[in-house]
Protein backbone atom coordinates (compact mmCIF):
# COMPACT_ATOMS: atom_id res chain seq x y z
CA UNK A 1 0.00 0.00 0.00
CA UNK A 2 1.15 3.61 -0.80
CA UNK A 3 2.30 6.33 1.79
CA UNK A 4 -1.05 7.27 2.49
CA UNK A 5 -4.12 7.91 4.42
CA UNK A 6 -6.54 5.12 4.56
CA UNK A 7 -9.89 5.85 6.08
CA UNK A 8 -10.84 2.18 5.89
CA UNK A 9 -9.40 1.46 10.03
CA UNK A 10 -10.27 2.91 13.44
CA UNK A 11 -12.78 5.04 14.82
CA UNK A 12 -15.19 6.73 11.63
CA UNK A 13 -15.43 10.07 13.61
CA UNK A 14 -11.72 10.53 14.60
CA UNK A 15 -10.97 9.56 10.93
CA UNK A 16 -13.45 11.63 9.16
CA UNK A 17 -12.57 14.83 11.40
CA UNK A 18 -8.91 14.30 10.80
CA UNK A 19 -9.09 14.23 6.61
CA UNK A 20 -11.93 16.85 6.77
CA UNK A 21 -9.38 19.31 8.78
CA UNK A 22 -6.84 19.73 5.96
CA UNK A 23 -9.88 19.56 3.32
CA UNK A 24 -11.51 22.70 4.46
CA UNK A 25 -8.78 24.48 5.32
CA UNK A 26 -7.45 23.84 1.83
CA UNK A 27 -11.28 25.29 0.77
CA UNK A 28 -11.00 28.29 2.78
CA UNK A 29 -7.71 29.12 1.32
CA UNK A 30 -8.93 28.51 -2.09
CA UNK A 31 -12.05 30.92 -0.94
CA UNK A 32 -9.22 33.69 0.30
CA UNK A 33 -8.68 34.11 -3.74
CA UNK A 34 -11.93 36.06 -4.42
CA UNK A 35 -13.05 37.35 -1.28
CA UNK A 36 -9.10 39.36 -0.91
CA UNK A 37 -10.12 40.55 -4.66
CA UNK A 38 -13.50 41.84 -3.66
CA UNK A 39 -12.15 43.20 0.14
CA UNK A 40 -9.58 45.46 -1.87
CA UNK A 41 -11.25 46.24 -4.94
CA UNK A 42 -14.15 47.31 -2.54
CA UNK A 43 -11.76 49.30 -0.82
CA UNK A 44 -9.17 50.69 -3.28
CA UNK A 45 -10.99 50.59 -6.80
CA UNK A 46 -14.68 51.90 -5.17
CA UNK A 47 -18.03 49.97 -5.11
CA UNK A 48 -19.13 50.36 -8.43
CA UNK A 49 -15.79 48.09 -9.54
CA UNK A 50 -16.68 45.93 -6.79
CA UNK A 51 -20.37 45.26 -8.04
CA UNK A 52 -18.54 45.04 -11.57
CA UNK A 53 -16.79 41.35 -9.96
CA UNK A 54 -19.70 40.24 -8.15
CA UNK A 55 -21.93 40.36 -11.59
CA UNK A 56 -19.27 38.05 -13.01
CA UNK A 57 -19.96 35.54 -9.86
CA UNK A 58 -22.33 33.22 -11.55
CA UNK A 59 -19.92 32.85 -14.69
CA UNK A 60 -17.10 32.09 -12.52
CA UNK A 61 -19.11 29.71 -10.39
CA UNK A 62 -19.93 27.69 -13.46
CA UNK A 63 -16.83 27.02 -14.77
CA UNK A 64 -15.28 26.11 -11.09
CA UNK A 65 -18.34 23.83 -10.95
CA UNK A 66 -17.06 21.69 -13.85
CA UNK A 67 -13.63 21.52 -12.30
CA UNK A 68 -14.87 20.43 -9.38
CA UNK A 69 -17.49 18.14 -10.41
CA UNK A 70 -15.69 16.17 -12.69
CA UNK A 71 -12.15 15.86 -10.31
CA UNK A 72 -14.47 14.84 -7.67
CA UNK A 73 -15.92 11.62 -10.08
CA UNK A 74 -11.87 10.88 -10.52
CA UNK A 75 -11.35 11.40 -6.78
CA UNK A 76 -14.15 8.23 -6.28
CA UNK A 77 -12.69 6.35 -8.50
CA UNK A 78 -9.13 6.31 -7.21
CA UNK A 79 -10.67 5.93 -3.67
CA UNK A 80 -12.07 2.71 -4.47
CA UNK A 81 -8.90 1.40 -6.37
CA UNK A 82 -7.12 2.84 -3.43
CA UNK A 83 -9.39 0.94 -0.79
CA UNK A 84 -8.85 -1.91 -3.27
CA UNK A 85 -5.11 -1.84 -3.20
CA UNK A 86 -5.31 -1.75 -7.11
CA UNK A 87 -2.03 0.53 -7.70
CA UNK A 88 -1.78 -0.15 -11.34
CA UNK A 89 -5.28 0.77 -11.96
CA UNK A 90 -4.93 4.26 -10.09
CA UNK A 91 -1.82 5.05 -11.89
CA UNK A 92 -4.01 4.68 -15.12
CA UNK A 93 -6.74 6.33 -13.85
CA UNK A 94 -5.23 9.58 -12.93
CA UNK A 95 -3.09 9.99 -16.13
CA UNK A 96 -6.74 9.51 -18.45
CA UNK A 97 -8.06 11.63 -15.91
CA UNK A 98 -5.00 14.48 -15.53
CA UNK A 99 -5.17 14.39 -19.21
CA UNK A 100 -8.70 15.06 -19.86
CA UNK A 101 -9.29 17.46 -17.23
CA UNK A 102 -6.45 19.55 -18.69
CA UNK A 103 -8.00 19.63 -22.08
CA UNK A 104 -11.19 20.73 -20.75
CA UNK A 105 -9.79 23.58 -18.88
CA UNK A 106 -7.83 24.54 -22.74
CA UNK A 107 -11.47 24.87 -24.32
CA UNK A 108 -13.45 26.30 -20.73
CA UNK A 109 -10.90 29.20 -21.93
CA UNK A 110 -11.97 29.49 -24.68
CA UNK A 111 -15.71 29.38 -24.24
CA UNK A 112 -15.47 31.76 -21.68
CA UNK A 113 -14.02 34.62 -23.73
CA UNK A 114 -16.23 34.05 -26.13
CA UNK A 115 -19.49 33.95 -24.11
CA UNK A 116 -18.60 36.68 -21.72
CA UNK A 117 -20.50 39.72 -22.64
CA UNK A 118 -23.07 37.83 -24.44
CA UNK A 119 -23.66 36.33 -20.89
CA UNK A 120 -23.61 39.58 -19.04
CA UNK A 121 -25.85 41.54 -21.47
CA UNK A 122 -28.31 38.87 -22.05
CA UNK A 123 -28.39 36.14 -19.48
CA UNK A 124 -27.55 37.75 -16.26
CA UNK A 125 -29.20 41.14 -17.32
CA UNK A 126 -26.14 43.15 -16.17
CA UNK A 127 -26.26 46.96 -15.66
CA UNK A 128 -25.10 48.96 -18.77
CA UNK A 129 -22.51 50.74 -16.44
CA UNK A 130 -21.12 47.66 -14.87
CA UNK A 131 -20.73 45.43 -17.96
CA UNK A 132 -17.26 47.39 -19.55
CA UNK A 133 -15.64 46.16 -16.33
CA UNK A 134 -17.32 42.97 -15.73
CA UNK A 135 -16.42 41.96 -19.52
CA UNK A 136 -12.70 42.43 -18.87
CA UNK A 137 -12.38 41.08 -15.60
CA UNK A 138 -13.72 37.26 -16.72
CA UNK A 139 -12.11 37.60 -19.48
CA UNK A 140 -8.78 37.71 -18.10
CA UNK A 141 -9.55 35.18 -15.09
CA UNK A 142 -10.89 32.91 -17.86
CA UNK A 143 -7.14 33.29 -18.95
CA UNK A 144 -6.18 30.99 -15.98
CA UNK A 145 -8.49 28.46 -16.40
CA UNK A 146 -6.12 25.57 -17.35
CA UNK A 147 -4.76 26.12 -13.77
CA UNK A 148 -8.14 26.19 -12.37
CA UNK A 149 -9.32 22.55 -13.48
CA UNK A 150 -5.56 20.94 -13.34
CA UNK A 151 -5.25 22.08 -9.32
CA UNK A 152 -8.30 20.68 -8.99
CA UNK A 153 -7.40 17.00 -10.73
CA UNK A 154 -4.51 17.06 -9.02
CA UNK A 155 -5.87 17.76 -5.58
CA UNK A 156 -8.73 15.31 -6.54
CA UNK A 157 -5.82 12.66 -7.14
CA UNK A 158 -4.05 13.26 -3.64
CA UNK A 159 -7.36 12.76 -2.00
CA UNK A 160 -8.46 9.69 -2.92
CA UNK A 161 -5.07 8.17 -1.50
CA UNK A 162 -5.72 9.71 1.83
CA UNK A 163 -3.60 12.74 1.69
CA UNK A 164 -5.82 15.98 2.44
CA UNK A 165 -2.88 18.29 3.86
CA UNK A 166 -1.10 18.45 0.45
CA UNK A 167 -3.41 20.79 -0.76
CA UNK A 168 -3.16 22.49 2.02
CA UNK A 169 0.30 23.92 2.11
CA UNK A 170 0.24 25.06 -1.45
CA UNK A 171 -2.95 26.83 -1.83
CA UNK A 172 -1.27 28.57 2.01
CA UNK A 173 1.76 29.54 -0.56
CA UNK A 174 -0.77 30.64 -3.39
CA UNK A 175 -2.69 32.81 -0.94
CA UNK A 176 0.19 34.45 0.13
CA UNK A 177 0.56 35.51 -3.22
CA UNK A 178 -2.53 36.17 -4.60
CA UNK A 179 -2.48 38.71 -1.72
CA UNK A 180 0.35 40.32 -2.35
CA UNK A 181 -0.12 40.77 -5.97
CA UNK A 182 -3.68 42.47 -5.25
CA UNK A 183 -2.54 45.09 -3.43
CA UNK A 184 0.43 45.72 -5.84
CA UNK A 185 -2.03 45.80 -9.24
CA UNK A 186 -4.61 47.24 -7.71
CA UNK A 187 -3.73 49.22 -5.08
CA UNK A 188 -0.14 50.18 -6.13
CA UNK A 189 -0.64 50.48 -9.67
CA UNK A 190 -4.33 51.22 -9.48
CA UNK A 191 -5.12 48.67 -12.40
CA UNK A 192 -8.56 47.98 -10.94
CA UNK A 193 -10.52 44.76 -11.87
CA UNK A 194 -7.75 43.91 -14.16
CA UNK A 195 -5.22 43.57 -11.52
CA UNK A 196 -7.36 41.72 -9.74
CA UNK A 197 -7.82 39.05 -12.18
CA UNK A 198 -3.98 38.87 -13.04
CA UNK A 199 -3.26 38.32 -9.72
CA UNK A 200 -6.09 35.01 -9.28
CA UNK A 201 -4.69 33.68 -12.44
CA UNK A 202 -1.22 33.51 -11.28
CA UNK A 203 -2.09 32.63 -8.01
CA UNK A 204 -4.06 29.88 -9.59
CA UNK A 205 -1.01 29.22 -11.39
CA UNK A 206 1.21 28.71 -8.87
CA UNK A 207 -0.76 26.17 -7.08
CA UNK A 208 -1.29 24.49 -10.18
CA UNK A 209 2.63 23.55 -10.95
CA UNK A 210 3.44 23.36 -7.24
CA UNK A 211 0.53 20.57 -6.43
CA UNK A 212 2.25 19.04 -10.11
CA UNK A 213 5.33 18.46 -8.81
CA UNK A 214 4.30 17.31 -4.91
CA UNK A 215 2.11 15.21 -6.57
CA UNK A 216 5.43 13.36 -8.83
CA UNK A 217 7.60 13.64 -5.82
CA UNK A 218 5.86 12.40 -3.11
CA UNK A 219 4.61 9.63 -4.57
CA UNK A 220 6.78 7.66 -7.15
CA UNK A 221 3.35 5.84 -8.90
CA UNK A 222 2.41 9.70 -10.17
CA UNK A 223 5.52 10.17 -11.27
CA UNK A 224 5.08 10.33 -14.97
CA UNK A 225 7.86 10.81 -17.77
CA UNK A 226 6.94 12.88 -20.99
CA UNK A 227 6.40 9.03 -22.40
CA UNK A 228 4.35 7.32 -19.81
CA UNK A 229 1.60 9.35 -19.35
CA UNK A 230 -1.31 6.89 -20.68
CA UNK A 231 -4.64 7.83 -22.38
CA UNK A 232 -7.31 5.59 -22.59
CA UNK A 233 -10.63 6.37 -23.44
CA UNK A 234 -12.50 4.00 -21.43
CA UNK A 235 -10.33 5.28 -18.57
CA UNK A 236 -11.52 9.01 -19.47
CA UNK A 237 -14.69 8.06 -20.15
CA UNK A 238 -14.92 6.17 -16.54
CA UNK A 239 -13.84 9.58 -15.02
CA UNK A 240 -16.79 11.76 -17.41
CA UNK A 241 -19.46 8.98 -16.19
CA UNK A 242 -18.31 9.70 -12.53
CA UNK A 243 -18.20 13.30 -12.29
CA UNK A 244 -21.16 14.08 -14.96
CA UNK A 245 -23.54 13.99 -12.02
CA UNK A 246 -21.22 15.90 -9.46
CA UNK A 247 -20.39 18.79 -12.55
CA UNK A 248 -24.09 18.70 -13.40
CA UNK A 249 -25.31 19.28 -10.05
CA UNK A 250 -22.83 22.38 -9.26
CA UNK A 251 -23.58 23.62 -12.76
CA UNK A 252 -27.37 23.94 -11.86
CA UNK A 253 -26.75 25.03 -9.04
CA UNK A 254 -24.46 28.14 -10.84
CA UNK A 255 -26.56 28.62 -13.43
CA UNK A 256 -29.81 28.58 -11.04
CA UNK A 257 -28.00 31.66 -9.11
CA UNK A 258 -29.02 33.65 -12.74
CA UNK A 259 -31.83 33.63 -11.84
CA UNK A 260 -31.67 34.90 -8.80
CA UNK A 261 -28.77 37.45 -10.21
CA UNK A 262 -31.50 38.33 -12.26
CA UNK A 263 -33.98 39.54 -9.59
CA UNK A 264 -30.92 41.01 -7.29
CA UNK A 265 -29.63 43.34 -10.36
CA UNK A 266 -33.13 44.25 -10.46
CA UNK A 267 -32.51 46.02 -7.19
CA UNK A 268 -29.78 48.47 -8.63
CA UNK A 269 -26.37 49.08 -7.68
CA UNK A 270 -26.45 48.61 -4.03
CA UNK A 271 -28.19 45.69 -3.63
CA UNK A 272 -25.72 44.20 -6.67
CA UNK A 273 -22.78 44.84 -4.30
CA UNK A 274 -24.34 43.63 -1.05
CA UNK A 275 -25.34 39.92 -3.10
CA UNK A 276 -21.80 40.20 -4.01
CA UNK A 277 -20.37 40.34 -0.63
CA UNK A 278 -23.06 38.43 0.68
CA UNK A 279 -22.43 35.06 -1.67
CA UNK A 280 -18.68 35.20 -0.15
CA UNK A 281 -19.88 35.28 3.54
CA UNK A 282 -22.42 32.96 2.84
CA UNK A 283 -19.64 30.32 1.10
CA UNK A 284 -17.50 30.82 3.77
CA UNK A 285 -20.39 29.61 6.39
CA UNK A 286 -20.72 26.63 4.02
CA UNK A 287 -17.18 25.75 3.90
CA UNK A 288 -17.08 23.43 6.67
CA UNK A 289 -20.14 21.12 5.68
CA UNK A 290 -18.76 21.36 2.04
CA UNK A 291 -15.77 20.01 3.26
CA UNK A 292 -17.54 17.39 5.19
CA UNK A 293 -19.25 16.27 1.67
CA UNK A 294 -16.24 15.69 0.10
CA UNK A 295 -14.65 13.87 2.98
CA UNK A 296 -17.49 12.11 3.19
CA UNK A 297 -17.25 10.86 -0.69
CA UNK A 298 -13.45 9.64 -0.15
CA UNK A 299 -14.26 7.92 2.59
CA UNK A 300 -17.66 6.30 1.13
CA UNK A 301 -15.58 5.30 -1.58
CA UNK A 302 -12.60 3.80 0.24
CA UNK A 303 -14.58 1.61 2.15
CA UNK A 304 -16.55 0.02 -0.65
CA UNK A 305 -13.18 -1.03 -1.95
CA UNK A 306 -12.08 -2.35 0.97
CA UNK A 307 -15.54 -4.26 1.21
CA UNK A 308 -15.82 -2.65 4.66
CA UNK A 309 -19.42 -1.34 4.33
CA UNK A 310 -20.61 -1.73 7.97
CA UNK A 311 -18.60 1.54 8.21
CA UNK A 312 -20.23 3.36 5.67
CA UNK A 313 -23.45 4.06 7.70
CA UNK A 314 -22.25 4.67 10.51
CA UNK A 315 -19.38 7.24 8.89
CA UNK A 316 -22.29 9.34 8.06
CA UNK A 317 -24.22 9.88 11.14
CA UNK A 318 -21.14 10.60 13.11
CA UNK A 319 -20.09 13.01 9.98
CA UNK A 320 -23.89 15.24 10.23
CA UNK A 321 -23.18 15.68 13.99
CA UNK A 322 -19.54 17.10 13.63
CA UNK A 323 -21.64 19.08 11.00
CA UNK A 324 -24.13 20.59 13.60
CA UNK A 325 -21.93 21.16 15.93
CA UNK A 326 -19.67 23.21 13.95
CA UNK A 327 -22.89 25.05 12.25
CA UNK A 328 -24.13 26.16 15.45
CA UNK A 329 -20.86 27.61 16.43
CA UNK A 330 -20.87 29.74 12.98
CA UNK A 331 -24.43 30.80 13.68
CA UNK A 332 -23.26 32.49 16.85
CA UNK A 333 -20.35 34.43 15.67
CA UNK A 334 -22.42 35.21 12.40
CA UNK A 335 -25.39 37.10 13.82
CA UNK A 336 -23.11 38.84 16.49
CA UNK A 337 -20.59 40.06 13.99
CA UNK A 338 -22.48 40.57 10.92
CA UNK A 339 -21.87 44.06 10.35
CA UNK A 340 -18.38 44.22 11.21
CA UNK A 341 -17.82 41.36 8.90
CA UNK A 342 -19.64 42.59 6.15
CA UNK A 343 -18.32 45.93 6.41
CA UNK A 344 -14.80 45.30 6.23
CA UNK A 345 -15.97 44.89 2.27
CA UNK A 346 -15.74 48.84 1.33
CA UNK A 347 -19.90 48.75 0.79
CA UNK A 348 -21.74 51.93 1.09
CA UNK A 349 -24.43 52.39 4.12
CA UNK A 350 -27.58 51.26 1.80
CA UNK A 351 -25.10 48.15 0.88
CA UNK A 352 -24.42 47.38 4.44
CA UNK A 353 -27.87 47.35 5.64
CA UNK A 354 -28.84 45.11 2.87
CA UNK A 355 -25.98 43.06 3.57
CA UNK A 356 -26.12 42.59 7.43
CA UNK A 357 -29.67 41.01 6.84
CA UNK A 358 -29.03 38.87 4.62
CA UNK A 359 -26.08 37.13 6.14
CA UNK A 360 -27.99 37.00 9.61
CA UNK A 361 -30.58 35.11 7.83
CA UNK A 362 -28.88 32.67 6.24
CA UNK A 363 -26.80 32.40 9.25
CA UNK A 364 -30.06 31.07 11.28
CA UNK A 365 -31.01 28.60 8.25
CA UNK A 366 -27.24 27.00 8.36
CA UNK A 367 -28.30 23.95 10.56
CA UNK A 368 -30.58 22.87 7.78
CA UNK A 369 -27.93 22.94 5.39
CA UNK A 370 -25.07 21.24 7.78
CA UNK A 371 -27.69 18.57 8.06
CA UNK A 372 -28.06 17.10 4.58
CA UNK A 373 -25.47 18.45 2.83
CA UNK A 374 -22.57 16.16 4.35
CA UNK A 375 -24.81 13.22 3.07
CA UNK A 376 -24.45 13.71 -0.72
CA UNK A 377 -20.81 13.68 -0.41
CA UNK A 378 -22.14 9.39 0.93
CA UNK A 379 -24.90 8.97 -2.24
CA UNK A 380 -21.83 10.36 -4.76
CA UNK A 381 -19.41 7.95 -2.73
CA UNK A 382 -21.83 4.98 -2.85
CA UNK A 383 -22.18 5.24 -6.70
CA UNK A 384 -25.89 7.19 -6.12
CA UNK A 385 -24.34 10.51 -7.41
CA UNK A 386 -27.62 11.45 -9.32
CA UNK A 387 -29.50 11.56 -6.54
CA UNK A 388 -26.92 13.52 -5.00
CA UNK A 389 -27.84 16.07 -8.26
CA UNK A 390 -31.77 15.72 -7.79
CA UNK A 391 -31.09 16.63 -4.17
CA UNK A 392 -29.24 20.13 -5.09
CA UNK A 393 -30.76 20.88 -7.89
CA UNK A 394 -34.63 20.55 -5.95
CA UNK A 395 -32.91 23.05 -3.21
CA UNK A 396 -32.38 25.50 -5.99
CA UNK A 397 -35.13 25.53 -7.78
CA UNK A 398 -37.61 25.86 -4.70
CA UNK A 399 -34.86 28.87 -3.86
CA UNK A 400 -35.07 30.67 -7.13
CA UNK A 401 -38.87 29.24 -7.27
CA UNK A 402 -39.86 31.09 -3.76
CA UNK A 403 -38.13 34.20 -4.85
CA UNK A 404 -40.09 35.46 -7.77
CA UNK A 405 -43.20 33.91 -6.43
CA UNK A 406 -43.10 36.00 -3.23
CA UNK A 407 -41.09 39.27 -3.99
CA UNK A 408 -44.16 40.54 -5.19
CA UNK A 409 -45.81 40.49 -2.03
CA UNK A 410 -46.28 43.74 0.01
CA UNK A 411 -43.89 43.44 2.86
CA UNK A 412 -41.67 40.96 1.40
CA UNK A 413 -40.11 42.77 -2.12
CA UNK A 414 -36.13 42.22 -2.23
CA UNK A 415 -36.01 39.91 1.53
CA UNK A 416 -36.60 37.11 -0.97
CA UNK A 417 -33.36 37.41 -1.83
CA UNK A 418 -32.18 35.75 1.27
CA UNK A 419 -35.32 34.70 2.45
CA UNK A 420 -34.94 31.83 -0.04
CA UNK A 421 -32.58 29.97 1.55
CA UNK A 422 -35.16 28.61 4.13
CA UNK A 423 -36.94 26.75 1.74
CA UNK A 424 -34.60 25.64 -0.69
CA UNK A 425 -32.04 24.35 2.43
CA UNK A 426 -35.32 23.11 4.23
CA UNK A 427 -36.38 20.92 0.89
CA UNK A 428 -32.81 19.58 0.78
CA UNK A 429 -32.84 18.34 4.54
CA UNK A 430 -36.16 16.16 3.87
CA UNK A 431 -35.51 15.04 1.07
CA UNK A 432 -31.88 13.82 1.74
CA UNK A 433 -32.75 12.52 5.02
CA UNK A 434 -35.61 10.75 3.76
CA UNK A 435 -33.54 8.95 0.95
CA UNK A 436 -31.07 8.05 3.70
CA UNK A 437 -33.36 6.39 5.94
CA UNK A 438 -35.12 4.36 3.49
CA UNK A 439 -31.74 3.06 2.69
CA UNK A 440 -32.71 3.82 -0.85
CA UNK A 441 -28.98 4.21 -1.61
CA UNK A 442 -27.88 0.46 -0.04
CA UNK A 443 -28.05 -1.61 -3.23
CA UNK A 444 -25.71 0.56 -5.29
CA UNK A 445 -22.88 -0.78 -2.43
CA UNK A 446 -23.82 -4.66 -3.54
Amino acid sequence: MMNSKTLTQGTPWKSILSFMIPVFLGLLLQQLYNTVDTIIVGNFAGETSLAAVGACGVLTMAFLALANGFSAGACILIAQFFGADKKEDMRRQASSSLLVMLAMGVLATAVSIVISRFALEHILATPDSLIPMADAYFKIYAAGLIFQFGYNIVAAILRGVGDSKATLYFLLVASVINIVLDMIFVYTLNMGVAGAAIATDIAQALSCVVGVIYMMKKYPLFCWKPNEFTFEWQLAGQTLKAGFPMALQQLIVSFGFVFIQRAVNSYGEAMTASFSVAQKVETYMTLPASALMTTQGTYTGQNMGANRLDRIKTGAKQTVLISEIISICIVTVVFIFAKPIVSAFGLGPEAISYCTAHVRFVALSLPLFASYFPLLGLFQGANNALFSTFVATGALTVRVATTYLFQGIPGVGYHMIWWNTLFGWGFGCFIAWTHFLRGKWKPKLE
